[in-house]
């Protein structure tokens, strides 16, 4: 079984587009959505949900008024200022370090672990998806992406699908390392401009750090084909193997108004882009 995780260096490059028309060309795998902080696959990709969990991940101190002396302690402890002068804790401010609870000589402060979220098992018209929804302002999301794909993982397993695809977040931060660790491969989607080989570079830095095997797209690369040519020659610099370049195309904007994966709405010029993009990948991950 091997994994397949397509990330970009920001969002709005057409990862989530391109990983939906992937759904229609692959067999045998397990889809995972691991941009849990702002989940857009099940858009084009619509889900059944068949199990949903809730999501554990951090804590959160309490303040018992009832045991509470006010000897100001955890107001001198907290480097947050979360804490009032009528011990009153700003949930917000909190950021669950847990010196409050652990220095307070009454042990009037309470620390549960706290709901962050939800994830979910579902299945699609192309095969079973684990997705997510983090909480609003909620932390611990590398922790969710990991969950993400470790029940994916459970999945293949379990039915011995022979791929997991990966619906990466974007950036370059503790979420995206979660998403690529371990992967057999990921693929880098980039557009030709000054921030997308800015966020190239950023990427396959932290793809040749986590010796994850990389690939290479440009996406709109028609817009300019003279950055998208610079952009591929710093991919190999990276030894970054480039799989495609996919044109500009209306019919992508119209597929997900429509709510449906590229592929099966247009049979245009980025639609078959795609399909020669996905035989490369597919080459690669022989």
């Amino acid at each position: 079984m091997k994994s397949l995780t397509i990330v970009s260096g920001k969002g709005g490059t057409g990862k989530t587009s391109i990983v939906g028309s992937f759904a229609c060309l692959a067999k045998n795998f397990v889809l995972a959505d691991a941009d849990v902080d702002a989940a857009d696959l099940h858009l084009i990709v619509p889900p059944t949900i068949k199990k949903t969990v809730d999501f554990m991940g951090g804590h959160k101190a309490i303040i018992d008024p009832e045991r509470c002396t006010q000897c100001g302690e955890c107001l001198d402890r907290c480097q947050y200022d979360a804490i009032d002068t009528d011990f009153n804790i700003d949930m917000i401010a909190c950021e669950g370090c847990g010196v409050c609870a652990h220095f307070c000589p009454s042990s009037a402060i309470d620390f549960p672990q706290q709901t962050c979220g939800q994830w979910f098992i579902s299945d699609t018209a192309y095969g079973p998806m684990v997705h997510a929804r983090l909480g609003i302002a909620e932390e611990n999301s590398g922790l969710l992406v990991s969950t993400v794909r470790q029940e994916a993982k459970k999945i293949a397993e379990k039915n011995t699908y022979d791929l997991i695809i990966v619906d990466g977040p974007p950036g370059i931060g503790c979420p995206v390392i979660a998403a690529i660790t371990g992967a057999s491969a990921m693929m880098i989607i980039t557009e030709p401009t000054l921030s997308g080989m800015h966020d190239l570079k950023r990427v396959a830095e932290l793809a040749q750090f986590l010796k994850v095997p990389g690939m290479l797209c440009v996406n709109k690369y028609d817009l300019n084909p003279d950055m998208t040519e610079q952009i591929i020659s710093t991919g190999q610099a990276y030894k970054l193997t480039a799989v495609g370049k996919i044109p500009y195309d209306p019919s992508v904007t119209q597929a997900m108004v429509h709510g449906v994966p590229l592929i099966n709405y247009s049979d245009g010029p980025a639609s078959q882009a795609i399909k020669d993009v996905w035989k490369n990948v597919s080459l690669f991950m022989q």
